[in-house]
């Protein structure tokens, strides 16, 4: 595919109190195939707390101090919103400025070709209303019969893009979605009850979370829209090390990156079912892990 400059997607970066890890992500980012050619947001978030000062500190120092993009823009909060409202705040705003994003966060280790296939799929899904969010990152299951790209209904917040279209439908609404959605429905939400993607909701409902990516594949999923995700995943996450908000050490999700860009997406426009029955071996085997995780998650946002 070829590229007009000016139609790239610019890219929105959320950071907080996480140094090193910002630096992978960055540096990762600066390698990339499009990273010269392409509009950077950085959007840093104030201190929570005294503890997180310092830390706070030092990544604004250091986001100051990269280069390596067409255009560089640094919004530092001057109060702590959070991850879930900077991110919604921040992905609506640049979203509807520019038609189309890409959005990391600050501990997601980039291949070299993710900003390529994101702008490819972008691009190659403009038209299609169906297709409402493109996923850079990938479960590690088995893809060896898979094609190079997939359709699924769940989303992934692990280095993602929409277009301004799709993410005009989004709403952050514990208490509508549970008035409307029936057994079935949140057999569905579950992946066909294989993982408990509903107890988020349910979470946040009672003040025990306040997330925003379970709600954004809530958005799609009531609008019976598709997520794009590639066979193998253009991003690693570095951050299941205990250092993150909501993240704790694990390995489960740790997924090999990609050494060459996609050349052919798919125009059938279903999930597809190799793909889903991988899926649900993979939430099969690590339904323990993944309470764990959602339980972490809880007693970390109490904390």
């Amino acid at each position: 595919m070829s590229y007009v400059t000016t139609s790239l997607a610019p890219i929105v970066l959320f950071v907080y109190n996480r140094p090193w890890h910002t630096q992978q992500t960055v540096k990762a980012l600066q390698r990339n195939v499009l990273a010269q050619e392409s509009d950077l947001f950085i959007y840093c978030d104030a201190a929570k707390n005294d503890a997180a000062r310092q830390s706070v500190y030092e990544v604004r120092s250091y986001v100051k101090s990269i280069d390596g993009f067409k255009k560089i823009t640094i919004i530092e909060r001057e109060r702590n919103w959070g991850l879930a409202a900077s991110i919604i705040d921040g992905v609506t705003k640049i979203v509807n400025q520019h038609g189309k994003i890409i959005v990391l966060e600050d501990d997601l280790v980039t291949s070299i070709y993710f900003l390529r296939y994101m702008n490819d799929a972008l691009e190659y899904y403009e038209s299609e209303p169906k297709v409402m969010h493109i996923s850079g990152w990938n479960f590690p299951v088995d893809s060896s019969g898979l094609p190079e790209t997939v359709f699924f209904r769940g989303s992934s917040c692990w280095g993602w893009a929409t277009w301004k279209s799709s993410w005009r439908f989004f709403e952050k609404d514990a208490q509508k979605l549970s008035n409307v959605f029936t057994k079935d429905d949140i057999y569905r939400f579950d992946y066909d009850g294989t993982a408990g993607m509903w107890s988020q909701v349910e979470a946040n409902l009672k003040g025990l979370l306040n997330t925003w990516a379970i709600f954004w594949y809530a958005s799609v999923f009531t609008r019976k829209g598709l997520c794009l995700h590639p066979a193998q995943s253009f991003v690693k996450n570095i951050g299941h090390d205990g250092s993150g908000v909501h993240c704790r050490s694990s390995s489960m999700y740790s997924s090999e990156l990609a050494d060459k860009t996609v050349t052919v997406f798919s125009d059938d426009l279903v999930e597809d079912p190799i793909f889903i029955s991988e899926m649900k071996l993979f939430f099969k085997k690590n339904k323990i892990s993944l309470l764990k995780k959602i339980v972490f998650k809880i007693l970390s946002f109490l904390k």
